[in-house]
């Protein structure tokens, strides 16, 4: 899941803020933040996600650094500030070396990896 950011290794490869479109802000989960749901979310992340931003969501896992581009912090500041939807989106739509996700997770499921990305971001 790599490019929440727009954070680039390489200081002369000038990379534009990935946004997501305005609309996704208004995206809203209908599922509540339980135990149920982080450990689900939790699952998923160590599966799919950690090798890229690292087992605790600081964009330092061991894939991430091979590729050119730093995967997201998700206890960095610009990436909190992201609603819900926007991340919800951006699993989705992938960019760049984040492959899309839209057709491997289900809706649920990926409102499972942003209450777990949200509760990584809480966790310093």
């Amino acid at each position: 899941m790599a490019g929440f950011s727009s954070t680039n290794s390489n200081p002369h490869v000038a990379q534009d803020p990935w946004k997501a479109p305005a609309w996704a802000d208004t995206l809203k989960s209908p599922y509540h933040e339980e135990p149920l749901t982080l450990a689900q979310g939790e699952e998923l992340f160590t599966l799919y996600c950690a090798t890229c931003h690292g087992d605790a969501g600081y964009g330092d896992g061991a894939a991430g650094g091979a590729l050119g581009q730093k995967p997201a912090n998700f206890h960095d500041t610009l990436v909190k500030a992201q609603s819900d939807g926007s991340i919800f989106w951006k699993i989705a739509t992938g960019r760049g070396n984040m492959p899309p996700f839209k057709d491997v997770f289900t809706d649920e499921q990926r409102w499972q990896l942003v209450a777990y990305i949200r509760h990584l971001g809480k966790t310093e």
